[in-house]
């Protein structure tokens, strides 16, 4: 695929937010992610160029999610393929998969400069800064479960963690932000720092508060935050069986689900 030259571009966008929204709409509806990110990475940029920094809207920020998922996600199951057992001692894929990881790890830390801007950005400590944070917390997961280095286990954990303590004062329980956040914070404690009661803890809290104020959650969020909490529920099932069969016979886990795999 032929890189995307942005200067043809110029000449139309003129600094314009709303043409660079669409033409990220565009690239979505083309399925060529690639190109998404690079509109999506000079709105962001945009918007930090303007003497009065302005955050992203809903759209932007889902508009932003969208693209580097789709662009990192091809590369974590392309990682995942040939990471399987009868691959790992042939020299010829040994090289590719290590093509692989240079360029998840380019993409990931691609997006977590634009996440860093935003969040200095960000001016009110509501769904915006906890979505970023939450958003760096995963990005930073995602580099953990390829490169074995202690500095992103770290940092995802701190992202995580700063996202949970605000998620906690601002939002509500139901609030389909706050419940990602759960989710894919337990599945970072399952998966990466290999602490089950952890993960069971976080996701059996956040699925209770989250099941007792259900009568009250607005009918436009009613199905995402029932998706996120089918997802929370399963994993809590899973892991639990997993403990179970760790303590009898340290049986080994099995697949965690969570919207990023």
């Amino acid at each position: 695929m032929a890189e995307l030259d942005m200067t043809k571009f110029l000449p139309l966008i003129k600094d314009d937010r709303k043409n660079l929204v669409f033409l990220a709409r565009t690239a979505e509806t083309a399925e060529r992610y690639e190109d998404m990110c690079k509109f999506m990475r000079a709105l962001v940029h945009w918007t930090n160029s303007k003497t009065e920094k302005t955050d992203l809207t809903l759209e932007e920020r889902n508009l932003l999610s969208v693209a580097f998922k789709n662009v990192v996600g091809v590369r974590r199951s392309a990682w995942r393929a040939l990471n399987v057992d009868e691959n790992k001692e042939d020299d010829l894929i040994k090289i590719y998969k290590k093509m692989v990881e240079g360029e998840l790890e380019t993409k990931c830390k691609d997006v977590i400069d634009l996440l860093n801007t935003l969040i200095k950005n960000c001016k009110e400590e509501g769904d915006s800064l906890v979505f970023y944070l939450k958003m760096t917390g995963d990005y930073y997961r995602y580099l953990a479960e390829i490169i074995k280095d202690q500095e992103y286990i770290t940092n995802a954990q701190t992202a995580y963690q700063k996202a949970w303590d605000l998620a906690q004062k601002n939002l509500k329980p139901t609030n389909p932000i706050r419940l990602g956040l759960a989710l894919n914070f337990s599945v970072f404690y399952f998966e990466i720092a290999k602490d089950t009661s952890k993960a069971c803890e976080l996701a059996k809290s956040a699925f209770d508060l989250a099941i007792s104020k259900l009568d009250t959650l607005e009918e436009n969020l009613y199905k995402d935050c029932s998706l996120i909490m089918q997802l929370l529920r399963d994993n809590l099932t899973l892991w639990n069986e997993n403990k179970e069969q760790s303590d009898e016979s340290n049986a080994t886990s099995g697949q965690t689900t969570n919207p990023d795999n």
